[in-house]
């Protein structure tokens, strides 16, 4: 399974590294200089709200879906059309309860068509995440691997066109995205769906309440961990814009750190993707490999993690003020603090991905609670005093200790033994990479060779304390037995 895991995500990284940086940089970066920091900070703030009840579209649903149909695909024919028929009513009640709530939060005057194009984007990004769920429980992994980028490959052609088009020069608005989104989204769900139709035998899209009731009752504690997950990690926008005066520049600052986290953050999503139905098929199948690619997956992404972050954070100003327009130190302090909470982050996401394959759900959510908890007090006073900055201080913290609560449980559940040599191995290469990198930084050559060489440093120390293991690699790709 390790080589499974460790060809296709390469294959994954190698498809998302050609689409999604420029997509990040090149269109979503531009949009924000264009129609400036607080106007994109308003589509921030109406995003994440969206997005916050984005749990009652989805209701735990996606993860539902590829832990059962990687372990019994002989049921997609039975699943499939009873989801999309539960998806029907879900979305009915996501757009009428999210209406309500902007109508309620003061946000009355973006209801039409802002949020309203909103609403419809979150719940075809739910049927896309949706749709791929079948196509990764069916094992087809570099198709979902290829579905992943189809919308931000038809995102950036369109907006190119708006952006730089002599035609539409200096006319750009916010709007405009949301639109395109929704052109590009449908377009997806489309090609996924004709994709996921031909390898079901039949499609009976019969209404069957018992079985629609038993599907909600099943993913309601998936739908709870998502809802807690949610709410921990998007109550800053909400909270940085009820709580600051300033709020939408202040969010437009903030989301100009975390465009860069989000970049990255890209990766942790794309092995818990991939990982979330290879463990669920472990756990039925065979448990004595599930250390062993627990371990692998989870040394490979602090691999990536950790160079990345330390490097990032190092040369924090010159990066936002390469990205940005109106950037200064005060939108590199916040991007510095963001960024280390990549390695907490990436060690959530392997670690949440064993715990949910298990459905372990009840466990992580008491887990979440208190991160809600923590997060929401961290955020009220960082934010009154530091604003932007005092909430990026807030999800560093909260999420360290998310990914130390997350560790301690698997090891609880699955009797994963503690590894001396792996965390001495974790922390030297930590150590040699924050020393190496500081040196890096404070000589005087031209930032960007010395950001890149610090990168390349980081992967060379990678494979000198084996968090990168060249021979192990070597021979996990020469098993033919996955």
């Amino acid at each position: 399974m390790n080589r499974s895991f460790f060809l296709n995500i390469l294959f994954l990284i190698f498809v998302n590294v050609l689409i999604k940086p420029f997509y990040i940089f090149g269109i979503d970066r531009t949009i924000q200089n264009v129609v400036g920091t607080e106007q994109y900070g308003l589509y921030v703030t109406l995003i994440n709200f969206t997005f916050l009840l984005q749990i009652i579209n989805d209701f735990g649903i996606q993860n539902f879906n590829s832990k059962n149909i990687s372990q019994h695909r002989q049921l997609i024919h039975k699943y499939f059309p009873n989801i999309l028929i539960t998806k029907v009513f879900l979305t009915f009640a996501y757009s009428i309860i999210t209406i309500i709530f902007a109508i309620g939060f003061g946000y009355k005057e973006y209801l039409f068509p802002f949020i309203g194009f909103m609403i419809i984007n979150q719940v075809l990004i739910s049927m896309v995440f949706f749709l791929r769920s079948n196509v990764s429980g069916l094992g087809f992994y570099k198709m979902d691997s290829l579905f992943s980028v189809i919308d931000r490959l038809l995102l950036i052609f369109i907006c190119s066109i708006l952006l730089w088009h002599p035609s539409f020069e200096g006319q750009f608005v916010i709007e405009w995205f949301v639109f395109a989104q929704t052109f590009t989204l449908s377009i997806t769900a489309f090609i996924i769906f004709i994709f996921v139709k031909k390898h079901i035998k039949v499609i009976n899209f019969k209404f069957n309440k018992a079985f629609i009731i038993l599907i909600i009752k099943r993913s309601a504690p998936y739908a709870l961990l998502i809802l807690m997950m949610t709410i921990y990690t998007r109550m800053d926008t909400l909270m940085i814009d009820q709580l600051l005066e300033n709020g939408k520049y202040e969010n437009g600052v903030y989301y100009g750190g975390y465009r860069i986290l989000d970049a990255v953050n890209m990766l942790g999503f794309l092995f818990a993707g991939l990982l979330l139905p290879m463990f669920a098929r472990l756990i039925k199948e065979n448990q004595a490999e599930i250390v062993p690619l627990l371990r692998f997956s989870f040394q490979t992404i602090l691999a990536i993690a950790i160079p990345i972050s330390i490097s990032v954070f190092f040369f924090q100003k010159d990066i936002s003020v390469l990205l940005y327009v109106e950037a200064n130190e005060y939108w590199g302090k916040v991007l510095g603090m963001l960024i280390l909470t990549f390695i907490m982050s990436a060690t959530i996401y392997i670690y949440s991905t064993l715990l949910t394959a298990n459905g372990s759900i009840r466990k992580m959510n008491q887990i979440f609670v208190i991160g809600i908890i923590l997060n929401f007090i961290l955020n009220y006073f960082l934010i009154l005093e530091f604003k932007a900055y005092g909430a990026s201080i807030a999800t560093l913290i909260t999420q360290f200790i998310m990914a130390i609560g997350m560790i301690l449980l698997s090891k609880k559940i699955f009797s994963i033994p503690t590894n001396i040599i792996l965390m001495g191995k974790i922390l030297i290469f930590l150590i040699l990479t924050i020393s190496t990198t500081y040196y890096i930084s404070i000589q005087t050559f031209d930032w960007k060779f010395l950001f890149s060489i610090s990168l390349v440093l980081g992967g060379i120390l990678a494979i000198l304390t084996k968090m990168i293991d060249i021979s192990y690699l070597k021979t996990i790709i020469n098993t033919k037995n996955e």
